[in-house]
């Protein structure tokens, strides 16, 4: 029997990895169009810095990307991992070679067909360039010994092997072999998806038509996550980027807007009276982080970070992020998961300035200013900026904001080694958190962490506990080891959890087939 791991909701049980990665559904046949054409046009709140999902860490380029490229795994509507491009995949019985079967008939975009080296060009320049590209520290070796099969040994046993190469983070999307050597955010955009590119105008708008050639996964017969079989409806879809909310609520009730991503909430319940529009809730959007710059003073001081931790009025901070529509949730995943845990929660929603000032004092102090990173494209996270720098005035810390644009402020914030200037950049883990604990936990041990030291000053406790969660065969022991890190990560402050909000989006009522998902999803959908 093959070992399925611990996917993001636990899963430990063993069976046969084709039972695990995809099944066909009991509906008696696949999924048609009852409608074709017309243009969706999507309003996004945040501008997008490039479709290379390789090298890109942005929501925003997910939102795009995944409707244009595929990869050999995804994950299903319950983030568990499916075959996508692989039509099967085998384990080994030692969990060291994985044998992946590619379906057949599949081309590029721009006409080209698929085969195995373009999987080996693709998982190459995903281990050369790639934000994420640690994920396949553990593989020996890559072959492609005919052109429907791509085999990857591994240099040991890793239950969570399929779990990181399923993710859509940044995953290993497989594009033509001739453009392996793309630099980092400038990949031709050239997938095998159901949509393809038209034009991408950044600051503007992105537009996708449908691709007449793509081949749908007949081992599904509908959509399901960003797997199972797909098909394209409109003939175009245009992602229009709309970063102040009341355009993105007029947009959606004169119907110049489609779709939008984000309803501010103090407008929802009016447009809900509206018989022309259809509200989308969607609940634990994201977790609201704060990350700290452990290589900048005053914040690669433990005791000035925990002073901060200590301080904060999560609530209050909330309620200006979210119009009041969230949740407090301490640490990295949300309380409906099989993988959420409390630990650490002393250290969250303290609400003591008593002793903050009292670790104040302990760090040494002395008024430099605190930069908090912050953004407008994301309006919850600006709002949050703006009330952590308040708390932290009234008791003596000289916080300045410095905003920046989404693509700017995560491009200052992703170097290999952060940019000086600012001690706490403003985000979201959304994707991350839906994805297990596995994937919010590789943003600090990852290629390109949010956890970063000065050289010599690694935390040996983490560097551990992320051994543990990769490598320990029994799935309880995998957890235990998140919830030590997660403890651990919170006892330091090198993030600040501040709570989760939940998205609103929209659509016009023709729309229909249209589902809240982590990234908005195109296919399968249609209008009335």
């Amino acid at each position: 029997m093959a070992r399925t791991g611990w996917t993001s909701y636990g899963l430990a049980a063993s069976m046969t990895l084709a039972l695990a990665l995809g099944s066909t559904s009991a509906l008696a046949a696949p999924f048609k169009c009852p409608k074709v054409g017309g243009d969706f046009v999507f309003g996004q709140e945040a501008n997008v810095n490039s479709l290379d999902q390789m090298t890109s860490t942005t929501i925003s380029t997910r939102n795009v990307a995944m409707n244009i490229f595929e990869a050999l795994m995804s994950r299903d509507e319950s983030n568990k991992p499916i075959t996508d491009l692989a039509e099967s995949v085998t384990e080994s019985p030692d969990g060291l070679v994985y044998t992946f079967k590619l379906r057949q008939g599949i081309k590029f975009h721009n006409g080209k067909p698929m085969t195995s080296a373009d999987v080996v060009a693709s998982w190459q320049r995903y281990k050369e360039k790639a934000i994420e590209r640690q994920i396949l520290d553990n593989v020996a070796a890559w072959t492609a010994p005919d052109a429907a099969t791509f085999v990857v040994t591994l240099k040991k046993r890793q239950p969570t092997f399929m779990e990181f190469i399923s993710s859509f983070s940044q995953p290993i999307v497989i594009v033509p072999a001739e453009f392996k050597d793309d630099a980092p955010q400038q990949l031709h955009t050239v997938g095998t998806g159901p949509w393809e590119l038209v034009e991408f105008l950044p600051g503007s708008h992105v537009k996708l038509k449908r691709y007449d050639g793509y081949v749908p996964n007949t081992k599904y017969e509908e959509r399901t996550g960003f797997g199972g079989y797909k098909q394209a409806c409109f003939d175009t879809v245009t992602f229009r980027i709309v970063t102040e909310a009341g355009a993105r609520v007029a947009g959606l009730r004169t119907g110049e807007l489609q779709g939008v991503e984000d309803l501010p909430f103090v407008s929802v319940a009016d447009l809900k009276k509206d018989p022309k529009i259809t509200i989308l809730p969607l609940e634990n959007w994201w977790v609201h982080i704060a990350s700290a710059n452990n290589s900048q003073p005053p914040t690669d001081n433990v005791k000035f970070r925990q002073a901060v931790m200590a301080l904060l009025d999560m609530d209050e901070i909330m309620e200006a992020a979210t119009d009041g529509n969230y949740k407090l949730n301490v640490g990295f995943q949300y309380p409906h998961q099989a993988t959420y845990s409390s630990a650490g929660k002393e250290t969250y929603n303290q609400k003591n300035p008593a002793k903050a000032k009292a670790l104040l004092a302990e760090a040494k102090y002395n008024g430099e200013p605190v930069v908090l990173l912050t953004n407008k494209d994301y309006t919850s996270m600006y709002n949050a900026a703006v009330v952590m720098a308040e708390q932290m005035k009234a008791i003596g810390i000289k916080a300045e904001l410095k905003v920046v644009d989404w693509p700017t402020s995560v491009q200052m914030q992703g170097a290999a080694s952060p940019s000086p200037g600012w001690n706490y950049f403003f985000t979201g883990y959304g994707t991350q958190p839906a994805l297990g604990a596995l994937a919010v936990m590789n943003f600090f041990m990852g290629s390109n962490p949010n956890y970063k030291p000065k050289p010599g000053h690694e935390d040996p406790v983490l560097k551990a506990e992320w051994a543990n969660m990769n490598e320990k065969v029994d799935p309880k022991e995998r957890f235990a080891a998140f919830e030590r890190m997660q403890a651990r990560i919170l006892d330091q402050a090198l993030v600040l959890p501040f709570g989760s909000l939940t998205k609103v989006q929209g659509v016009r009522a023709n729309v229909k087939g249209y589902k809240p998902f982590r990234i908005p999803r195109f296919s399968n959908v249609w209008f009335e």
